[in-house]
């Protein structure tokens, strides 16, 4: 039985990251407190982190959906999936929450899921194909391993999201490499190679903040 490689293993790794984190003393001691992220608590923001990983077996145990469907690529899922900036919107009332649900046990019980699985998905996900296909958000349809890519996004983000609301300093974490190329493709999908050219080399045209994704 081989090891995870590619998008799985940085996945991983990323995991443990977000568990390094999770599990400081100063997450439960400011469980309840705002958080860095406006109208989330720190736990609703370890919460959310948490779904980064909880998603994922959920995805895999559903149904697989049919070889025609049109599959997303991790650019696609950023840059559409995501371009909803509304907070009162449908979509961010619903993820803070999820967040709060998954928080709602406190900092202990979601630290142990967490941990259980990543455990469990160090083993399966040395087994999946690598055209294994997932029905993920609003029904939409990626290959596992790109769905990998946008939960690596989630979990380098919002590792940091959570280590700054509680003024830990954590540095870049696994995957935040791979977090970045995804961002920026998903930011020349949204508004165009010259946007993003412009955004990175000259701020006085950068118009319309290209590099903002999510």
């Amino acid at each position: 039985m081989s090891e995870p490689s590619g998008s799985r293993a940085v996945f991983l790794a990323a995991a443990e990251a977000a568990h390094g984190v999770m599990s400081q003393p100063a997450v439960a001691e400011h469980w309840n407190d705002p958080s860095a992220l406006a109208r989330m608590s720190v736990g609703a923001v370890a919460g959310h982190l948490g779904r980064a990983v909880f998603t994922v077996p959920e995805y895999l145990d559903a149904q697989t959906p049919p070889s025609s469907a049109r599959t997303l690529s991790p650019s696609d899922y950023l840059s559409v999936v995501l371009s909803d900036t509304d907070l009162d919107s449908p979509l961010h009332t619903g993820v803070r929450a999820r967040s709060e649900a998954a928080a709602a046990d406190g900092c202990i019980a979601l630290v142990r899921r967490f941990d259980d699985t990543v455990r469990r998905l160090e083993r399966r996900l040395r087994d999946e194909p690598v055209d294994r296909r997932l029905a993920v958000a609003g029904g939409n349809v990626m290959l596992l391993d790109g769905y990998l890519v946008t939960r690596i996004v989630e979990l380098a983000v919002h590792t940091d999201d959570l280590a700054v609301s509680v003024g830990l300093d954590v540095g870049p974490t696994p995957g935040t490499d791979v977090a970045i190329g995804a961002l920026v493709d998903a930011a020349r999908l949204r508004h165009g190679a010259t946007a993003v050219l412009r955004a990175l080399s000259r701020r006085e045209r950068d118009e319309v903040s290209a590099l903002r994704v999510i």
